[in-house]
């Protein structure tokens, strides 16, 4: 999605926030209830670790919702980041209960007690220009594609469960070096260096509010970070200053697509890419064209598209 010259209509808000949140599940139905109340759209994953989702909608109606979340004890403050979308990124209202707020899939870990050092975006340069400093992307290899930190390690995992045995397979090379993580908003990262640090690997540091935050608050001339951040919404990408980035999505495999990708002879729209032409059947490709033209029938009566849900990934 290109970005809309008319200003934007909606505030997006991603946020989340480690708490033990003992009672979850009671937590569900007022949250959607408000949600729905005030026209708020997006998902919202709760769990007894804590809160996490990407939701959009009103100024006004994004105030109700912080000022709700405020409310809830034990919660406390979570990290919120503010952009905007000039058409609303998502087509409904999800709250879901799940084991965690972003599936890593290893017991015992505890961002609240085993996180590594917080870097403020301000100060993140001077950490990763560090040539003794490891620079590693906790995302996966559809966001890495579009853009990521210069000489950042990129660990090409398809799920963030896959992560821990990226990590297993480097342990001696890591322990006893610097390693600064980032990821998308700050979550990811942040459990990932619980994690390295209950390895045995001390030193470790990640970026507060992820490169949403960095590509805020960071100068253009003054940043590392190349390309465009993959974000889990209509938007699909953001570059700096938070604005909607030039990436799009294949509708087929939902991998975020550049310019380059576009005039291949694999790319279809809806239907194929070079990311995944090869990994499909003509049979799939003809299904695929008859959603596509569901899809140019919804937009052509201003129905928005959905492409899943963001952050538990």
């Amino acid at each position: 999605m290109t970005a809309a010259s008319s200003s934007p209509r909606y505030t997006v808000l991603a946020l989340y926030r480690f708490a033990h949140l003992e009672n979850h599940e009671a937590l569900r139905e007022p949250l959607l209830a408000l949600c729905q109340r005030e026209g708020i759209r997006g998902t919202l994953l709760l769990a007894r670790e804590g809160i996490n989702g990407t939701v959009a909608g009103s100024a006004e109606a994004i105030e109700a919702l912080v000022a709700h979340l405020a409310a809830i004890p034990g919660l406390g403050q979570p990290d919120y980041k503010y952009s905007h979308a000039s058409e609303m990124p998502f087509r409904r209202m999800k709250v879901r209960l799940k084991k965690e707020i972003v599936t890593m899939g290893v017991e015992g870990i505890d961002p609240r007690v085993h996180a590594g050092t917080y870097v403020e975006p301000k100060d993140w340069n001077a950490l990763i220009s560090d040539p003794d400093t490891v620079i590693i992307d906790t995302r996966n290899r559809y966001e890495t594609a579009i853009g990521t930190f210069k000489d950042a390690i990129d660990p090409k995992t398809e799920t963030f469960r896959s992560f821990p045995e990226w990590t297993q397979e480097r342990l001696d090379e890591l322990r006893g070096r610097k390693v600064a993580m980032f990821c998308t908003g700050g979550i990811r990262c942040e459990k990932a260096t619980a994690y390295l640090r209950q390895q045995g690997v001390e030193d470790v540091f990640h970026l507060k509010g992820g490169i949403l935050k960095y590509l805020e608050e960071v100068p253009r001339e003054e940043s590392r970070f190349e390309g465009e951040c993959f974000v889990f919404d209509e938007r699909v990408s953001v570059g700096h200053g938070l604005e909607e980035g030039e990436a799009e999505l294949c509708r087929a495999c939902r991998h975020p697509l550049l310019a380059e990708d576009r005039i291949s002879d694999l790319f279809e729209e809806g239907v194929s890419c070079p990311h995944c032409y090869h990994d499909r059947t003509d049979a799939d490709r003809e299904r695929y064209r008859q959603r596509q033209r569901q899809i140019e029938q919804a937009l052509k009566e201003g129905k928005p598209i959905p492409i899943g849900d963001p952050l538990d990934v």
